[in-house]
């Protein structure tokens, strides 16, 4: 396997690799005029190659959350470019934005993210550990290919509407700072999905497939500060040290967790304690992220709060006033929205990997220690609903779920066994497989909006299932009413690599 990072691969070899077949399932099923419209188009050479070239692109810029000056603006103008009125830096996120084509109802939503993480820099299609650039961001959750994939969904969706004078408005709602769990709490806040009759969100993964009911877990991420007094390490006992208050809050959270149930998730990263041991330092912070269920997640996290607040007590210092950066609930997919995204993921079917993308997957699970069973040749069936209070992951998701139906398509492209916040899903998520997934995700994604906008009776089915649920649990957003976007969180740290990784973008055209 060749250990070096491409940077242009040539268009002929790329549409070849990635141009699907049409699956069994399409070949059988009746498939409306305006469904075949959104499929050929997103067929095409041409589009594979440009949609992929774009997702290429945002992996190399591989911007942090709220960062995303360059990831937002070309996924923004590429839309605009294709007729969509876009609106840009919206709900105090200079990153944000939403697309609008078309008229009237329904109004379907269509979300999509671009934000890398920290510390996971890796050369692209290589199995085993070599930064690009050390220490520096990358796309380790495979951001890079959906916003993009909405994106093309949605240029497919317009080609629909303007052939066969569709009634019916798209939004792609470009959402910054999923990985700080940061955009769509506040998005709602400003009202942007007011209005929407069903949204259709999509995650990379390893499968094809969706599935309905309540997962992942409610999150708390809040930054505790304390200020306290210097004095001289050796004569110590002038001082009050706030890196005492952060590690004595963390001792007591430690301690906590016997007492949490099963449910709650707990972590935190040190930010600020201090610059010399010689000197007791007079500030410092912790971050933590404390997840549970919708229903236990605030009571958690006011019990984290009352730690922090002993620490300061017991530290002598002062506690500063709590920064939430996010708040968020759990996932709630509707199954009627997921039953017909999963018809249109058969519908589609699984892309058709080429031997080197095998041989790529079998050497990268190698290096994993891990099943060497390739890339996978089946759709996913419909995941019914996790046991509730189990734990997991976080995702914003979860405040759009409760304002309007929503499921979400999870589309290939990266390595079965590859380690999500990992080298190794950085390693999958450029060229190819990464192409040909988020591809059959936008044609999955589109494929189910135009049933929706089609066959009004799918749309009253999910709806009078939405309207039922959220009596029983209506939305109430997690948020303080002071909490702000944290628009400086990330902004060092992408300036100290920003620089090292320009000379490695690749560029979208």
């Amino acid at each position: 396997m060749p250990r070096r990072f491409t940077i242009r691969i040539g268009l002929a070899v790329l549409a070849a690799l990635i141009l699907v077949p049409p699956s069994p399932a399409q070949t059988k099923a009746r498939i409306s005029p305006e469904k075949k419209t959104v499929l050929e188009w997103l067929s095409r050479p041409e589009t594979v190659d440009r949609f992929g070239r774009i997702s290429d692109a945002i992996w190399t810029y591989a911007e942090l959350g709220l960062q995303e000056t360059r990831s937002s603006a070309l996924l923004a103008d590429t839309l605009e470019q294709a007729g969509f009125k876009v609106e840009r830096g919206l709900a105090g996120m200079p990153t944000c934005f939403v697309a609008t084509y078309g008229s009237g109802r329904p109004v379907i939503g269509l979300l999509g993210e671009f934000d890398a993480l920290p510390m996971l820099s890796q050369k692209g299609r290589v199995p085993v550990r070599e930064p690009l650039v050390d220490g520096a961001p990358g796309h380790g959750c495979g951001h890079n290919t959906m916003a993009t994939a909405a994106s093309a969904a949605a240029i497919a969706l317009k080609e629909a509407i303007d052939k066969h004078g569709l009634k019916g408005t798209i939004k792609v709602f470009g959402s910054p700072a999923e990985e700080i769990i940061i955009s769509r709490p506040f998005m709602i806040r400003a009202g942007l999905f007011k209005g929407v009759d069903a949204v259709i969100d999509n995650h990379s993964g390893s499968g094809f497939g969706t599935a309905y009911g309540r997962s992942n877990n409610a999150i708390f991420s809040a930054i505790f500060s304390f200020k306290g007094r210097t004095a001289h390490g050796a004569s110590a006992w002038g001082g009050r040290s706030a890196l005492d208050a952060v590690e004595l809050t963390n001792i007591a959270a430690n301690f906590l967790r016997e007492h949490l149930p099963p449910s709650h998730r707990l972590h935190y990263v040190v930010l600020e304690g201090g610059q010399a041991p010689n000197v007791v330092p007079d500030r410092a912070s912790v971050w933590y992220y404390v997840r549970n269920t919708d229903e236990l997640v605030e009571s958690t996290f006011q019990r984290v709060v009352d730690c922090a607040k002993a620490g300061a007590l017991a530290s002598g210092t002062e506690m500063e006033p709590i920064r939430t950066i996010a708040a968020a609930h759990q996932m709630h997919a509707n199954k009627g929205l997921a039953e017909l995204l999963h018809r249109n993921i058969e519908l589609v079917g699984m892309p058709a990997w080429s031997g080197e993308e095998q041989a790529f997957a079998r050497a990268l699970q190698k290096e994993l220690k891990a099943a060497e069973s390739g890339m996978p040749a089946k759709v996913d069936p419909l995941k019914e609903p996790r046991r509730e209070g189990l734990g997991g992951g976080s995702s914003d998701v979860g405040d759009v779920s409760l304002v309007a139906p929503t499921a979400t398509v999870r589309f290939p492209g990266q390595v079965p066994g590859a380690v999500g916040h990992h080298w190794s899903s950085v390693a999958c998520n450029y060229g190819s497989t990464a192409w040909k997934g988020l591809n059959a995700g936008a044609k999955a994604i589109a494929a189910a909006a135009i049933d929706l906008m089609t066959r009004p009776e799918e749309l009253v089915k999910i709806r009078a299932e939405f309207e039922d649920y959220v009596k029983k649990t209506p939305y109430k957003s997690f948020l303080p009413a002071e909490a702000k976007p944290a628009l400086d969180l990330n902004e060092e740290l992408m300036r100290k690599f920003r620089g090292a990784m320009e000379k490695l973008e690749r560029r979208p055209d």
